[in-house]
C-alpha cells in the first residue's frame, strides 16, 4: 500500500464482499490485494483473508477481518456529493438495495454497518444561501427527507 495515511475497516469476514461492491458501486473506485493470514488468530485460521485493500472514490482504506468485536457507527461515514437526482438515486438505491437502510436527511448504511450521506451538490448550496430564510427552508425540507429530493430542496429555497 503505497498511500501515508489509509481508512482502515473493521468487517467480520466480509472484507471482499464489501470491497468489491464498493469498487462496483462508485465512480474512482478499485479492489486492490488481498492478503492472507500468516497464521491463526482470534477470528480466523492461517490462510484465510485477514485485510483487503480497496479505493473508495479515491480515498485509499483497508478491510479487516478482525471479527465481530468491533461494529460500524454513525460517528464514522463517507459523504458523497452528487451532481444531480439520477446519481443520488442510483447510489442510495445501491446502498440500501442491497441488504442496507435507510435513515433522515441523505443517510443511509450499507448491509456492514457502514454509513453513508448521500448528499446533492444543490442541498449543500441551499443550506448554505446567504438568503438565510431560504437556507433554513431548505434545511427544514432536508430535515423531513430520507433519500434527499433535489427538486423538493429547491422548491424550498425558493419559498
Amino acid at each position: 500500500m503505497l498511500s501515508k495515511n489509509t481508512i482502515c475497516l473493521w468487517f467480520d469476514g466480509t472484507a471482499v464482499e464489501a470491497a468489491q461492491f464498493y469498487a462496483e458501486t462508485f465512480p474512482d473506485s478499485a479492489v486492490g490485494t488481498i492478503h492472507c493470514s500468516p497464521g491463526d488468530y482470534p477470528d480466523g485460521k492461517q490462510g484465510d483473508v485477514l485485510t483487503v485493500e480497496f479505493i473508495v472514490m479515491g480515498i485509499p482504506c483497508l478491510g479487516l477481518n478482525g471479527g465481530p468485536a468491533f461494529k460500524h457507527s454513525e460517528a464514522f461515514s463517507f459523504q458523497v456529493a452528487t451532481d444531480d437526482q439520477a446519481e443520488t438515486d442510483r447510489l442510495w438505491h445501491a446502498i440500501v438495495g442491497n441488504g442496507g437502510q435507510e435513515s433522515e436527511c441523505g443517510w443511509c448504511k450499507d448491509k456492514w454497518g457502514l454509513s453513508w450521506q448521500i448528499t446533492p451538490r444543490a442541498l449543500i448550496a441551499a443550506i448554505a444561501d446567504p438568503d438565510r430564510a431560504a437556507a433554513k427552508r431548505a434545511f427544514e425540507a432536508m430535515m423531513q427527507m430520507g433519500k434527499i429530493d433535489i427538486a423538493a430542496i429547491e422548491a424550498a429555497r425558493r419559498g
